[in-house]
């Protein structure tokens, strides 16, 4: 399909992936200029009614959310029997990738890239979407180091009761949650889960769990423990290493309860303030104890005796002396054995008497918990706190952890939740979006633009709308999400200008020309070198600075050009390469090829132009820039 035009306006350009129901192609927008991610659901799956689902599904999950680190959805349509969605495309590599070829990723940055993962999650809960697949191979790590969370192929929204058989086996079981190793719903707590798993990969350069077979992982997701970081890693601070652990709780009610709150204890782990951090719940940790075997042996050197009838009543006697030494031995030690039973009884006897094991108070209100204490002999503390997500009065926190066994009269501490610490969101209108994040960041929140759009009553690049709007009581990492002004714009009609009239025009709207230009080739000298068509029509009002793609008309024997040989870098892959030359500060694309990975990587490119002289050409290879040299056009 690398030919097709999708809906007369997505030229696919080249496969870019494949996953288990769709095929991913980069393409080209023929209206916008752009390029994008089209994903496109596979044929042999086009009337199958769970992948049609899930394909609608994820077009469902995507609308819902647009956010800073999440691949955003830009359209969604059919062209005869190919479904597809248009997303953003990102240039650049999977995270997994980025593991692979750096073995593993130092840890400051490892949660730098955590807290924006889970930045995308906490959106996604928010609208109601659990993703149930997050792994490293979904996590897209752009070119300038932004992360792009992708893939909601396989999301389901939050209040979604059943599930399906097929439901269960998707994703991918090195990075499941227990429950869902066990064929149980996921919840918000499953991503967090999975985002402990991809930290932990990230820190040790190796997943936790593996095994020669699909079961044999789940079930080590189920029961077993994975191996402490800081014994893989030993430079990982603990605090990151104790935030890891905690979102891998087997149980969902010990690990983070939120994707804000995980992030929130990252933050306070890069700035040292380990105090403030939450506790792990289960601080029960399987330690290796190691087995420490020893061997004695006795040599006893014995004079010389020369006679040997001497020499056999020694050896005699030295037998009999032995045996009675080793039944002396052996019957101390077995009274010593009876005395140390019956004092371990004697203790058992009296503390289990005597002590109680403390029980599990999550959840409880103050009165429920000071009840299960009172039945058990035990006291409590109270201690008041915020927390963003957990109802107020009800116990968030205690010390010490379940099943500990303390003596009656002994004293629980006991962490009861305020709810959310009371906040207003700002005024954002009408300021910069560079004032607008300085003012958010300061009470800990986090702006989103969700779009710029058409506007002749306010300044480009000014905010004209926020949601939630100002005075609006919100916590500690909340997202604002803003609309940007884009100005106004009114798109010229440039149809059978000169190239350079059509320039100049372009600048004088404030538009900017996309160096995606299409030459037609036509044998009339009088329409040489002027526009046949543009890429958005006349009248129309845009915001300023949106490219506009021109179609230039050409007579082959009126313009000049030079042969020049590329150097292409080596590909496993197919390469897309992209000429472009720049004159009077204005870049404009004449050369587009693909070159397969067993092609030659020096082939000749023969460049146009209009006029004679001295110019630049740059070189882009899947539109990333690659060198410029000068040329002479002749």
């Amino acid at each position: 399909m690398s030919e097709k035009v999708l809906a007369d306006r997505y030229q696919l350009i080249d496969q870019i992936g494949m996953g288990g129901m769709a095929i991913v192609y980069r393409a080209y927008d023929t209206r916008t200029g752009h390029h994008v991610a089209i994903k496109v659901l596979r044929p042999e799956f086009s009337q199958d009614a769970d992948y049609v689902s899930r394909f609608q599904r994820e077009a469902e999950a995507a609308s819902k959310m647009t956010h800073h680190n999440i691949v955003n959805l830009l359209d969604v349509g059919m062209d005869g029997e190919n479904r597809y969605l248009v997303m953003e495309y990102v240039q650049g590599k999977t995270l997994k990738q980025v593991i692979h070829e750096r073995g593993r990723i130092l840890p400051q940055t490892a949660a730098q890239i955590t807290i924006r993962i889970l930045s995308a999650l906490q959106h996604a809960h928010e609208n109601g979407i659990i993703h149930r697949d997050v792994k490293p191979q979904n996590i897209l790590v752009n070119a300038d180091g932004h992360i792009k969370v992708a893939d909601f192929g396989i999301a389901r929204m939050a209040n979604t009761s059943t599930i399906t058989h097929g439901d269960i086996v998707m994703g991918s079981v090195q990075y499941f949650s227990p429950e869902q190793a066990s064929g149980q719903a996921a919840d918000a707590r499953s991503d967090i889960y999975s985002v402990g798993v991809v930290l932990y990969e990230m820190l040790t350069g190796r997943i936790p769990f593996d095994g020669d077979n699909q079961v044999a992982i789940a079930m080590q997701h189920i029961h077993a423990r994975p191996t402490p970081i800081e014994s893989i890693v030993p430079d990982v601070p603990p605090a990151i290493c104790a935030v890891c652990m905690k979102a891998m709780s087997k149980n969902p009610k010990y690990r983070y309860q939120s994707a804000r709150d995980m992030a929130m204890d990252l933050r306070l782990a890069l700035e040292g303030r380990t105090a403030s951090m939450m506790p792990m719940m289960n601080t029960g940790v399987l330690q290796s104890v190691p087995v420490a075997s020893a061997k004695s042996a006795e040599n006893t050197q014995q004079p010389a005796v020369n006679n040997p009838g001497e020499r056999k009543q020694k050896r005699e006697r030295t037998r009999r002396k032995q045996g009675r030494v080793t039944r002396a031995i052996a019957i101390v030690l077995i009274l010593l054995v009876l005395a140390a039973l019956g004092w371990g009884a004697y203790l058992w006897i009296k503390n289990s008497n005597n002590t109680v094991e403390v029980p599990d108070f999550y959840g409880m209100t103050v009165d429920e918990a000071e009840h299960a204490a009172e039945v058990r002999g035990l006291k409590t503390k109270i201690v008041e706190n915020n927390h963003p997500t957990i109802e107020a009065g009800l116990v968030m926190l205690q010390s010490p952890s379940v099943s500990t066994r303390l003596g009656r009269g002994d004293t629980v501490a006991l962490t009861v939740s305020l709810g959310p610490a009371s906040m207003s969101v700002p005024r954002l209108v009408g300021s910069t979006l560079t004032d607008a994040i300085a003012m958010a960041s300061a009470q800990g929140l986090t702006l989103t633009v969700v779009e710029r759009v058409v506007t002749s009553d306010m300044q480009a690049g000014l905010i004209i709308s926020q949601a939630p709007t100002e005075g609006t009581n919100c916590q500690s990492g909340d997202i604002i999400q803003v609309t940007l002004s884009g100005g106004l714009a009114i798109v010229p009609d440039m149809k059978g200008m000169t190239l350079p009239e059509a320039q100049d025009m372009i600048l004088d709207a404030g538009l900017t020309l996309s160096s995606a230009m299409n030459f037609i080739v036509i044998d009339d000298p009088d329409r040489h070198d002027t526009i046949a068509s543009q890429s958005i029509d006349p009248e129309t009002q845009v915001i300023e600075g949106t490219p506009i793609m021109l179609a230039v008309y050409q007579v082959p024997s009126m313009t000049y050009s030079a042969e020049v040989t590329l150097d292409l870098p080596e590909s496993t892959s197919l390469t897309s390469v992209r000429v472009t030359l720049v004159s009077n500060d204005t870049e404009y694309t004449v050369y587009q090829a693909e070159y397969p990975a067993n092609t030659t990587r020096h082939p000749v490119a023969t460049l146009v132009a209009q006029e004679s002289g001295h110019y630049y050409y740059r070189v882009y290879c899947n539109d990333r820039f690659a060198y410029q040299q000068e040329v002479v056009m002749e």
